[in-house]
């Protein structure tokens, strides 16, 4: 398939070869050339050779054939009258290596981000000349230089106007240290102990027809090598102090040193989960501290749910599950209230939306599942990780939803999605999500918010949200744009949409997905050129460990590197073909070195006791 003369311009480096039988004296042009981002399967399947060949930008500038060849023929010195030795760019290393690249999509050179650099001037005569250079992005990004030459007497530069830092709003986190939970007949919080009534657990599964039963239970830290069915969710325990107070404001009372896990099975036993499920002993089956998961030392208060048969499948039933288990947190809630009224918290903390006039305005696009079934999510309950109050972003259609940082900080999000255990993005993870915190903490960029975006089932309906989405992000008029989503396959053309949507108005994007080995990308547009991997399992697949592939710390801080560089106008190196986590440590290692900050790495599944699923699926 013949090239474009941008995409020749983006691929001058790369070898030139016929993408179609020409004649002698053919004057060549854009039009005469292969696509090389096929070259490698070529190359893999024997019919094509490189070697020898001449670069696409050493042959565009009026080499003319000197005999007729055939298709998928190089160009080299013997075939044409001339070509230019001298055409051939500089090779600059790159500060970030593109993670994944669409399926069979070239994938351009594109900005990304310099540790260090030189800017060169060569001014060969004239007088009365001015250059402005303007001041480099921080975090060690080095801007492109700008020279600016007048004949016009100098003028003293305009004073620098001080962008000052301004407070949007702010919200505190009062924090509760609960050391033990006891089972009983009534729900309260005593010291360092809560009380949860368990009959409240039947009179939630009794409101809900679906429901069989729902039973509550403890895994505490002392035994964490304990049986539960495939986990559906981790929940953190807050409520507002205040109920006229929305999610994002005012003061939040969380219960430290307790979750809520809620698992769930149908009559038959079927698990409540789709693509694999994480059933087995947890301790073996979920990795310890990831931002959706369970920390080690916390108490598991789980609620295990079975629902009629054939209902995991089909959207009331995992919504009468989480509905059954908030009617458990709801009376929590109260307690809280009552009960903490006059009681010290052990920690506050204040969290702030902070902008930063000036610096690159960047927005946070994250995809949630709502292809229906058990693909969906509760948006902006009353409390946090509520149920009531909240829409199901399904039923609004999947359209952008916009939200500040604080607010998704603050449980903006109830995850009932029952995807893939590894990539599943739980309630607790946008609770404690890693992109937000650590762009709003980054001093370099002006994060204006974070969109919702939901994932429709038919086609005509992803690219019906995708195109609201890039009108509402061109709309805000940002420098730059995350976009990230959970799971992998049919989401992932959604995704890609949603980048190219805002990519091609003109706006510098990175992704985030897990793609590795399994979750490749199967679909893919030029803008998909900056993507970060959220890979850690070994083999680079869904692996059925809970949380072992979601967005942690450290991909948010690759992905913060990779888009200040490519809104700072540098190369993003393109990714290997195939999987290979080297890539991902060098990106590691080359920010280390541009920050002088260490970035600590997540363990893979081999730290965890090996499953019998495990055992089986590696045999």
């Amino acid at each position: 398939m013949s090239i474009t003369a941008e995409t020749a311009k983006q691929h001058a480096n790369d070898p030139a070869v016929l993408c179609c039988r020409a004649e002698e004296g053919t004057v060549l042009e854009p039009a005469n050339f292969e696509d090389p981002a096929i070259f490698p399967d070529l190359i893999d399947s024997g019919l094509l050779n490189v070697d020898g060949a001449l670069k696409l930008g050493q042959v565009l500038n009026g080499s003319k054939l000197t005999k007729t060849v055939d298709s998928l023929t190089p160009i080299t010195a013997d075939i044409v009258d001339k070509y230019d030795a001298d055409e051939v760019a500089e090779e600059e290393a790159p500060v970030a290596e593109a993670e994944e690249a669409p399926a069979a999509v070239a994938a351009p050179v594109a900005p990304v981000a310099a540790a260090a650099g030189t800017i060169k001037l060569h001014i060969g005569e004239g007088k009365n000349i001015d250059i402005e250079l303007p001041a480099g992005l921080g975090g060690g990004v080095v801007a492109p230089a700008q020279a600016v030459a007048t004949a016009a007497p100098a003028v003293a530069a305009a004073p620098v106007e001080e962008h000052t830092e301004t407070v949007l709003r702010e919200m505190t986190r009062k924090h509760y240290k609960i050391n033990k939970v006891v089972l009983g007949d009534e729900t309260k919080i005593e010291g360092d102990t809560l009380y949860v009534r368990k009959s409240a657990a039947t009179e939630g599964a009794e409101e809900q027809k679906l429901v069989q039963s729902l039973e509550l239970s403890l895994i505490t830290p002392d035994n964490y090598h304990v049986y539960t069915e495939t986990v559906m969710d981790i929940q953190p325990i807050a409520t507002k102090e205040d109920s006229d107070m929305s999610l994002g404001e005012g003061v939040t009372k969380v219960l430290d040193g307790v979750v809520m896990v809620v698992t769930g099975v149908t009559e038959e036993g079927v698990q409540v989960g789709e693509f694999g499920s994480s059933e087995g002993y947890i301790d073996e089956n979920m990795m310890w501290g990831r931002p959706g998961a369970v920390d080690k030392g916390e108490i598991m208060i789980v609620a295990h749910a079975v629902i009629d048969n054939l209902k995991n499948m089909e959207r009331p039933g995992p919504i009468a599950v989480h509905t059954a288990v908030d009617h458990v947190v709801s009376e929590i809630r109260e307690a809280m209230k009552r009960d903490l009224k006059d009681v010290t918290p052990s920690e506050e903390q204040t969290l702030k939306q902070t902008r930063h006039p000036g610096k690159k305005k960047v927005v946070i696009v994250k995809e949630i599942m709502g292809q229906g079934a058990m693909h969906d999510n509760f948006l902006f309950p009353n409390d946090p990780v509520g149920v009531l109050g909240a829409k199901p972003n399904v039923d609004l259609g999947n359209v952008p939803v916009m939200a500040n940082p604080l607010e998704v900080l603050d449980g903006c999000i109830h995850a009932l999605t029952c995807i893939g255990p590894a990539s599943k993005e739980m309630s607790r993870h946008y609770w404690r999500e890693p992109l937000v915190v650590e762009a709003v903490h980054d001093e370099d960029i002006d994060v204006v918010g974070v969109i919702f975006v939901g994932s429709p089932q038919a086609n005509s309906d992803k690219f019906y949200v995708s195109r609201r989405l890039g009108q509402m992000v061109e709309s805000m008029g940002v420098d730059g744009a995350f976009v990230t989503t959970e799971g992998f396959g049919n989401n992932h053309v959604d995704f890609t949409s949603h980048i190219e949507q805002i990519g091609k108005r003109g706006i510098p994007v990175v992704g985030f997905s897990f793609c590795a080995v399994q979750g490749a990308l199967v679909t893919g547009n030029k803008y998909c050129d900056a993507m970060v991997d959220n890979n850690k399992s070994m083999s680079g697949i869904e692996n059925e460990v809970l949380a072992c592939n979601t967005l942690c710390t450290e991909d948010a801080i690759r992905g913060l590197a990779m888009l200040k560089a490519k809104m700072a106008g540098e190369e993003i190196k393109a990714p290997e073909r195939s999987y290979n986590v080297n890539v991902k440590n060098n990106n590691v290692e080359l920010i280390e070195k541009a920050t002088g900050n260490k970035i600590d790495l997540v363990e893979n599944e081999q730290s965890l006791p090996i499953s019998e699923k495990r055992k089986e699926k590696y045999d």
